[in-house]
């Protein structure tokens, strides 16, 4: 018997330890977990352009607002535009809220209509704020050859663009394959700092990006008249932009405009930080609580300012019905946008 009842004391006594172990880890406030952690956003997009210039505004004001005031710091991994970063978010990205995302606005459509990409499900990521609705323009350079949207289609232009799952891509693509235009879409380019360049340089004639990072970083080139904004893709015109149609205004089809505007969709979400999977409840709340005092902070809208930086913040839970809108829509509407990201 001595024997059966010293085992018995010994594996309760290691239960004990496993579960003594376990219960700071599991009992831990949000503020002590933060408290000396250093939080990563991360980017999919090299430096420069609008997901730097907001993700710089996350790493500069959003500690300041997070339970124990971590570290936040930005790691860029650019790749498959953004898809080789939003991957590695999904499938490995710590599961504990030391890890947020700066994404395109895109990732619903990619799941839906490129799979063999976009093998994450936004249903199991959950969206922390928007700093401010996207709207793409396309841009054409002063001397591209066509002038006008009506000759875009007889006239080719040549697109600078990153790859198939960015909006850079996407939104062209779905005017040539569905309304004729003439894009010739050249594709490869890292991010929207490289492939303006080559539209300043003359390589490519005209690029979509978004509209906040053209009005941040390029006034004298539009006020010249060296870069012109010729089609918009967005659910409306942007305040800036009100004689610039919208990708759903050149086609008269029904169901057509349906898939331009599903296309056009995540304009809603625009620049947003995302949390992974199965981040605790309390941490995404403390997060989102977080987001929603630093965007209304006058250090933050005063430096924002300063940088350029357009502003138009939603909290996580409207951000959030947009993209499961998105994930949401029905099928033949996203066949037919399928067909015209092909």
């Amino acid at each position: 018997m001595t024997g059966i009842r010293s085992a018995t004391l010994v594996a309760t006594l290691s239960l004990a330890t496993v579960f003594a172990n376990d219960t700071p880890a599991s009992a831990q406030s949000v503020e002590q977990f933060y408290k000396g952690t250093t939080v990563t956003v991360l980017l999919g997009q090299p430096p420069g352009g609008s997901y730097d210039l907001y993700g710089r505004l996350a790493v500069d004001h959003l500690k300041k607002f997070i339970p124990g005031n971590p570290n936040v710091q930005i790691q860029y991994k650019p790749g498959g535009g953004g898809a080789v970063a939003v991957a590695y978010f999904y499938e490995q990205a710590p599961r504990d809220g030391s890890m947020i995302g700066l994404f395109a606005e895109t990732l619903g459509h990619i799941q839906l209509t490129d799979p063999d990409i976009g093998k994450w499900k936004m249903e199991e990521m959950t969206y922390i704020g928007s700093f401010a609705g996207v709207n793409a323009a396309f841009v054409r350079r002063g001397g591209s050859p066509a002038k006008t949207v009506e000759e875009m289609k007889t006239i080719p232009m040549n697109m600078g663009c990153s790859g198939k799952t960015s909006q850079s891509y996407q939104s062209p693509a779905m005017l040539k394959n569905l309304a004729g235009y003439k894009f010739n879409l050249i594709c490869g380019y890292p991010g929207s700092a490289e492939y303006v360049l080559a539209l300043e340089k003359g390589e490519v004639d005209m690029v979509s990006s978004a509209w906040n990072s053209w009005a941040s970083v390029h006034q004298q080139k539009l006020a010249s008249g060296e870069f012109v904004p010729m089609i918009q893709s967005g659910l409306k015109r942007h305040a800036d932009l009100p004689n610039v149609p919208l990708m759903q205004d050149l086609v008269s089809d029904p169901k057509l405009k349906k898939a331009m505007e599903f296309a056009s969709a995540g304009a809603a979400i625009g620049r947003a930080l995302i949390a992974p999977p199965k981040v605790p409840n309390d941490r995404l709340e403390a997060l989102r609580t977080a987001f929603d005092k630093m965007v209304k902070d006058p250090d933050f809208i005063a430096d924002a300012k300063k940088r350029g930086a357009e502003l138009d913040p939603s909290p996580g839970t409207e951000v959030q019905k947009a993209s499961l809108a998105i994930v949401g829509a029905d099928k033949e509407i996203v066949d037919l946008a399928k067909k015209g990201m092909q």
